[in-house]
């Protein structure tokens, strides 16, 4: 039987441990703040920007939000972005992806000072992960590294594969398992043999976005299987990038969906913001 990886038990640990951080900072008249921005009504945006205010609200960051209808411009983006950049109340901005059509990601996410910028996009900080130096991670790769320490489930030494190379996910995973001493390989959609490198990995990492694609032909016994995917299958139900009925029997730990990455990316969102303001104020 696997060990089940409890992604919502471990976040809520570390939420937790924010807490009784921000409490203490409090205690000292240091207040911690996140500015949130939303262009639009994307109706999931708007429940992933809802969750983001929830957590804020549990561990006592306060938080500012910004919802900007669809048809602003970016120079009006741009503008909000510098004045929280300017402002020393604000220790993190966060701006919820996708943005509307007409907006250029790359120049919203660069916009955003390196030392405020919690999900970990801007350049300065992949490049601080790339050489090893202080920055911020992007929020659901440093969430595994703390799943699987939280698991004591152990790195250094092992074969890792990362299928996928999103900026997001699959690169920074990457680094991260590099910078745990695991021994890297990424996989992708120009992979071949991919069944063949699954089949080696003791900590498999997916992240490709399409449901149910790995099956217990890609699993080695014993492998620790971490899915990051999230869909809904043909009974509206929530389903990853791996089968888990099929793969869960072969593992020594599986993360189920929902119920296991997901929960991780909010709380070191809350980790970065509660570091910045450490750092930087």
């Amino acid at each position: 039987m696997a060990q089940l990886i409890n992604g919502k038990q471990i976040s809520q640990e570390l939420k937790d441990e924010l807490r009784e951080q921000v409490t203490a900072l409090k205690a000292e008249g240091k207040n911690c703040c996140l500015a949130v921005i939303q262009v639009g009504a994307d109706p999931a945006s708007s429940v992933y920007v809802g969750n983001k205010k929830k957590a804020c609200a549990y561990i006592g960051v306060e938080s500012l939000s910004y919802e900007l209808p669809e048809n602003t411009t970016q120079d009006e983006l741009l503008d909000l972005i510098d004045k929280l950049n300017q402002d020393e109340h604000v220790h993190g901005i966060l701006c919820q992806l996708p943005l509307p059509k007409h907006m250029d990601e790359e120049a919203i996410t660069q916009a955003i000072s390196p030392k405020k910028d919690v999900d970990g996009f801007h350049t300065q900080n992949v490049g601080a992960l790339v050489v090893g130096s202080q920055g911020f991670v992007s929020c659901t790769p440093a969430g595994i590294i703390e799943l699987l320490h939280r698991s004591n489930i152990q790195i250094a030494g092992k074969r890792c594969v990362v299928v996928g190379r999103s900026n997001i996910v699959g690169k920074p995973m990457a680094l991260l398992m590099l910078r745990e001493n695991a021994t890297v390989t990424i996989c992708h959609s120009k992979t071949s043999n991919l069944k063949e490198i699954c089949k080696e990995a003791d900590i498999l990492i997916v992240a490709i976005g399409k449901p149910q694609f790995i099956t217990a032909e890609y699993v080695k016994d014993g492998a620790v299987v971490i899915d990051v995917g999230i869909h809904r299958n043909a009974d509206n139900k929530l389903c990853g990038d791996v089968k888990f009925d099929e793969v869960e029997p072969l593992c020594s730990a599986i993360t189920p969906v929902p119920g296991g990455v997901g929960p991780m990316t909010i709380a070191m969102l809350m980790k970065n913001c509660v570091e910045a303001m450490k750092l930087y104020s």
